[in-house]
């Protein structure tokens, strides 16, 4: 059947038994992603298989994943040519030529399976996963600002249902084997070494979709279904992002609510993610993607040399620290003064290991990984100590003057500080050369980002060290400098004191914040110091306040005196009742005032001005990527330096010089506004 042909990027066999199996091995790439060349190749094969319909045909891969995706570069290329509508009729005629064959076909998944790989296995009659921890099912084109344009939102909704299949694809998230199988996604699971054989049982014996489910999809893609349930979900998604920020999530409910036949639905998605695609919003989010990725390779090719960690600090944030390091495979000695104290951590691992290892076999190793050890011992074999005590320097440096001279020679030494100067810690340290920041974010097991904090006498080895350990805990590592604050907190600080300085002046909170997440922010900086605790931003603007020249809002003190921090004691700002914020109606006639949004977010703007003069970080790339994912900074607007460059640098700078005209000197304009890198349209990636 494929006698003399030879394929760059796939392997054909013909088996005995008739059964063609296709195993998709990209050329030159050690993951296979779906590039214009083996989407061609995989048309010419499909071509010869409808010419001489074999007994059923595999989709496989050779490679550890199944497939990450399309090339996200090459889509990038294809939208600056103008081609992209073209790019994705071709693989919509592909893929359906596929799902056409006259015989079974069955995608046999096994390890990452993402965006168009997943849109490729749904032009398979049947889908077979492995019951693996690394076999992840998803449709996230969301996420960069389009929606599946291969046939995936086509498909999906008439085979699993409109409902799950709208919050797959709207949510992004990515489904375990098990999850896919239980919505429809996958027909069958098999141990990673059964893989096959269950694929060839597929061909011979395919098994039918539950009556229940194909009841479910049939009705709930009928025209009035799809007309009601079309109002309903772009009603939920307008409540969580705005359609002028986000117009990806209501595109796709809007094209899969006309329907049609498949060719018809076909037409109407290469339409809709082409247009998609040239938008600002698909630019900065397929950016921000590429920032993401260059981030997850620091330390690549590293060996970090660690597999024991101990952490001294059971608070909430060491006791979270120590848990995310058990979970991800590290063994972890957790210290504090008394057992009362470490108790409450060991308690929030076990939730955290229940929520995401699920079983009993998995969820034991990761507890027997994480140990109490008020007595210290782990300090003398841990291959990395994490100090996360209460923020007090002279506190840190006595706790490293008694636990440096029982390390190992090769361990390093690292503090959670959130502000307080390393270049100042390091001083109390007799090998400073090992001495950095692993500054985590609350919610640990939430927020992505870990800074890697600098200081002058910091070997370049060690760094890379911390860079690889990142990794290896699922983290996004960025390198900064030791400076007050590094770069988050410097940032967020003037963001965080302006509004509770305007909150204080007599704006509502609710008016505050409502002004901050229209500009794109996931939460109103009101909301955030609550949230981040106000004792910890009074501790924080202490440390930072002289250094930014920017007073501590009285109001802040005042609440932290009568013992009102926020979320965790139920009352800051707000009121707190069960994790969410009770936000107080504002008379309907309530004007905001016209320059509220700026006042709010331009002081973090000019911030990150200032660390990218300072220094504070390499360049303006990691800047942005540094504050979407260490502070949320409105990811379709692509970071604080593409958001200036989009804005103009001379604009922001003349509006910064209207608010300190009407507000004070603290919106002048910081050191570095003429930097050629806020005026470049350069791109990460």
């Amino acid at each position: 059947m494929f006698e003399g042909l030879r394929f760059q990027h796939w392997q054909a066999t013909l088996g005995t038994d008739g059964i063609v199996e296709l195993a998709l091995d990209r050329a030159g790439s050690s993951v296979n992603a779906l590039s214009r060349a083996v989407v061609d190749e995989l048309a010419e094969i499909v071509e010869r298989l409808s010419f001489e319909p074999p007994r059923g045909v595999i989709l496989r891969s050779a490679k550890a994943g199944f497939v990450v995706g399309a090339d996200i570069k090459e889509f990038e290329s294809f939208e600056k040519a103008g081609t992209i509508r073209d790019v994705l009729e071709n693989g919509q005629r592909v893929f359906q030529r596929l799902a056409g064959l006259p015989c079974p076909t069955v995608a046999a998944i096994h390890g990452v399976c993402m965006g168009g790989g997943t849109e490729l296995a749904l032009a398979c009659r049947q889908r077979v996963a492995t019951r693996d921890p690394a076999t992840r099912i998803a449709l996230p084109e969301v996420k960069l600002g389009i929606f599946p344009g291969w046939g995936g939102s086509s498909r999906l909704p008439y085979l699993i249902g409109a409902p799950a299949a709208l919050e797959f694809m709207l949510t992004g998230r990515a489904a375990s084997a098990e999850n896919a199988r239980a919505i429809g996604l996958v027909d069958a699971l098999a141990a990673p070494d059964l893989l096959m054989a269950t694929a060839r049982e597929l061909i011979a014996h395919p098994r039918p979709r539950p009556l229940k489910q194909r009841l479910l999809a049939w009705a709930t893609n009928l025209w009035p279904a799809r007309q009601i349930l079309a109002a309903m979900i772009s009603k939920q998604t307008a409540a969580k992002v705005r359609k002028d920020q986000y117009p990806a999530p209501f595109a796709l409910i809007d094209t899969w609510r006309r329907g049609g036949g498949i060719g018809q639905r076909l037409r109407n998605e290469a339409r809709a993610v082409a247009r998609l695609a040239t938008t600002p919003t698909a630019r900065n989010l397929i950016r921000v993607f590429f920032l993401q990725e260059r981030l997850k390779s620091a330390g690549s090719g590293v060996d970090h040399g660690i597999q024991h960690v101990h952490v001294v600090g059971a608070g909430v944030m060491g006791g979270d620290i120590a848990a995310w390091c058990a979970l991800r495979g590290f063994d972890v000695t957790l210290q504090d003064r008394e057992m009362k104290y470490v108790q409450p951590a060991l308690d929030r691992a076990r939730t955290l290991f229940e929520k995401k290892l699920k079983t009993p076999e998995r969820i034991q190793p990761a507890l027997a990984r994480l140990k109490a050890d008020v007595e210290g011992n782990g300090i003398t074999t841990a291959d990395l100590l994490i100090e996360a005590i209460y923020e007090n320097a002279q506190a840190k440096e006595d706790l490293y003057k008694a636990a440096e001279p029982k390390m190992k020679a090769t361990a390093l030494l690292a503090t959670n500080t959130s502000s307080i100067p390393l270049d100042e810690l390091r001083k109390a340290v007799a090998q400073p050369a090992r001495f950095l920041g692993l500054h985590y974010f609350n919610p640990v097991a939430l927020m992505p980002l870990v800074e890697i904090v600098r200081q002058d006498h910091l070997d370049g080895a060690n760094e890379k060290r911390a860079l690889a350990f990142c990794k290896a805990i699922g983290k996004l590592p960025i390198a900064v400098a030791g400076s007050p604050g590094f770069l988050v907190n410097r940032t967020l600080m003037p963001y965080m004191l302006e509004a509770a300085r305007a909150c204080a002046e007599g704006i509502p909170a609710p008016v505050i914040d409502k002004a901050a997440k229209k500009f794109g922010m996931p939460m109103g900086p009101i909301e955030l110091i609550d949230t981040v605790g106000l004792d910890v931003a009074a501790s924080v603007g202490a440390e930072l306040g002289p250094f930014l020249k920017l007073d501590i809002p009285p109001a802040i003190a005042e609440l932290v005196g009568h013992g009102k921090r926020g979320k965790k004691d139920g009352e800051g700002f707000y009121k707190w009742q069960d994790g969410k914020a009770q936000k107080p109606q504002v008379d309907p006639h309530y004007v905001a005032p016209d320059d509220l949004e700026d006042r709010i977010i331009l002081p973090l703007i000019n911030e990150a001005v200032a660390c990218l003069h300072d220094g504070v970080i390499d360049d303006p790339d990691l800047l942005d990527a540094g504050l979407i994912f260490g502070t949320g900074f409105a990811p379709f607007r692509g970071g604080p330096i593409q958001y200036i460059r989009d804005s103009g640098a001379d604009a922001l700078v003349a509006r910064l010089e209207k608010l300190a005209a009407r507000h004070g000197e603290r919106f002048q304009p910081r050191p570095g506004w003429d930097s050629p890198a806020l005026r470049s349209s350069a791109k990460a990636g």
